[in-house]
C-alpha cells in the first residue's frame, strides 16, 4: 500500500495563466530566475537547462502573451549588454513561487482521499490530465481581442487587435466561428506557423492582410534555412523562416527594420474557455 501510494502521488506542475491560456510554467520561470540572476540569456540557458535558442524563443512566447513585458534587454553590463527582468517579471516569478507551495499542498490533500478504498484514482486522473492537454507548433502565438466580425454564407472575416497599434485579420469557415461562439470583446489566441510568414522591407507595398512592423532581433542560421525574429514592439516578437537566398537579397541582420506579412487564411484561432 505505501509503495503504491508512493507512485501515483500527485506532482505539482504549477502554469500561470492569462485569460488566454497557459503561458508560464517551472521551466520558463527556472529560466526568469536565472536571467535575474545573470543579466544574460546565453548565461542562463545552461542553468535551466535549455539551449540558448529554446532560452529565447521561450522569452519571446512569454512576453508576447504577457500583459506586460517579462523580460528587456539593456544595454549596459556584461559584455556590453544582457538582459533582466522587468518588475513585471520579478512579481511574476515570486507569485509563482508563492502559490506553488499552496498548490503541493492541495494536490497531497487531493492524492490522500484518492488513493482511500479505491484503488486506481489517481491512475484515472492523471490519464484524463494528458488527453486534456494541448500542444500546439506554431511558432507565433499572439494574444488578441476579437474587435469586428464580417459574416459571409461560408467565410468569415475576424478583426483582431494586437495591442493599441497593430491588428490582425483571420479568416475562419462560418461553421468554425459559429463553433468557437466568436463575438465582439472575446479574447483569443491568434496561431501563425513560422513558414507562413513572409519579410519585405519596411516600405513595401505589398496586397496582404496581415503586415506587421518591426526590426530584426535575432537571426538563426540552419543548412537551407533561416529563422528571424522581428521586435514588434511592447515586448511583442513575430518569427518567420525564409530561405538563406532571401536573407542575401533583403541583407537580413539585427538591428535591420522590415516587415513581416501572412495572410489572413494562415491564421488559425484559439479560444480558451
Amino acid at each position: 500500500m505505501t509503495d503504491k501510494s508512493r507512485s501515483t502521488r500527485l506532482l505539482g506542475r504549477l502554469e500561470v495563466a492569462t485569460d488566454l491560456g497557459n503561458f508560464l510554467g517551472g521551466t520558463r520561470i527556472r529560466l526568469l530566475e536565472a536571467i535575474a540572476e545573470h543579466g544574460s540569456i546565453s548565461q542562463a540557458a545552461p542553468h535551466v537547462p535549455l539551449s540558448y535558442k529554446a532560452a529565447w524563443d521561450a522569452v519571446d512566447a512569454m512576453n508576447n502573451l504577457a500583459d506586460q513585458p517579462l523580460v528587456e534587454r539593456v544595454s549596459s553590463g556584461r559584455q556590453g549588454g544582457g538582459t533582466q527582468l522587468t518588475e513585471y517579471g520579478r512579481r511574476i516569478v515570486a507569485l509563482y513561487r508563492a502559490v506553488e507551495v499552496e498548490y503541493q499542498t492541495a494536490l497531497d490533500r487531493l492524492s490522500a482521499e484518492l488513493t482511500g478504498p479505491e484503488a486506481g484514482g489517481v491512475e484515472d486522473f492523471q490519464r484524463l490530465l494528458r488527453r486534456m492537454a494541448l500542444r500546439t507548433s506554431a511558432r507565433n502565438q499572439f494574444s488578441c481581442t476579437v474587435v469586428g466580425l464580417r459574416g459571409g454564407d461560408v467565410e468569415y472575416e475576424v478583426q483582431l487587435r494586437l495591442d493599441d497599434r497593430s491588428e490582425l485579420i483571420a479568416i475562419v469557415t462560418r461553421e468554425s466561428a459559429e463553433r468557437l461562439g466568436l463575438v465582439i470583446g472575446m479574447p483569443v489566441v491568434a496561431l501563425v506557423k513560422a513558414s507562413s510568414v513572409f519579410l519585405a522591407d519596411a516600405d513595401a507595398r505589398v496586397g496582404v492582410s496581415n503586415r506587421l512592423q518591426g526590426t530584426v532581433s535575432r537571426v538563426v542560421e540552419g543548412p537551407v534555412n533561416v529563422e528571424v525574429t522581428l521586435a514588434i514592439g511592447q515586448g511583442k516578437s513575430v518569427v518567420a523562416v525564409v530561405t538563406r537566398e532571401s536573407q542575401r537579397v533583403l541583407g537580413i541582420a539585427e538591428g535591420l527594420p522590415l516587415c513581416a506579412l501572412f495572410s489572413a487564411s494562415n491564421v488559425i484561432l484559439n479560444v480558451v474557455d
